[in-house]
């Protein structure tokens, strides 16, 4: 692509002739967009799917009830639930001082909370609070404030 560099100021002119040619012209910069948007999407795809599946055979193996919620709320919900749910095994069992007979209190706890939406509310919560988070759910019949989700 041609750029008119007349309009720039003279001492300028070098430095941007220097960066314009380490650039892509707009459509050669829009067909690495769109391209590497699809593999994004294709990447991320892939990734959710694995995630899925891996959460859905630890809920089976845990004896994890179904989520219940919006359709769309589900795999999401099942997901969030399982990621929040091994992070806390890692900190309080794996690296802490938990034994499995305090998990397993918690793990009961757990499959009492069984709307998706409460376990997605509590996807970036940290794994050493999980206890308070359940107990507080089950002072709630909710689980949140939000009764709509």
């Amino acid at each position: 692509m041609t750029h008119d560099l007349s309009n720039r100021p003279a001492d300028r002119r070098a430095g941007f002739a220097r960066w314009l040619a380490t650039k892509d012209c707009t459509d050669c910069w829009k067909a690495s967009r769109d391209a590497d948007t699809e593999s994004k999407e294709e990447w991320l795809a892939a990734k959710r799917a694995a995630e899925q599946e891996a959460a859905q055979a630890w809920a089976k193996r845990f004896d994890m009830p179904p989520l219940e919620g919006p359709e769309k709320a589900l795999d999401w919900g099942e997901r969030s639930r399982h990621q929040l749910m091994t992070g806390a095994h890692t900190t309080l069992v794996v690296e802490g001082t938990w034994d499995e007979s305090d998990w397993a209190e918690l793990e009961e706890k757990a499959r009492a909370v069984t709307r998706a939406g409460w376990w997605i509310d509590q996807r970036d919560a940290e794994g050493s609070d999980l206890l308070e988070l359940l107990e507080a759910a089950g002072e709630d019949d909710l689980g949140t404030e939000n009764p709509f989700r």
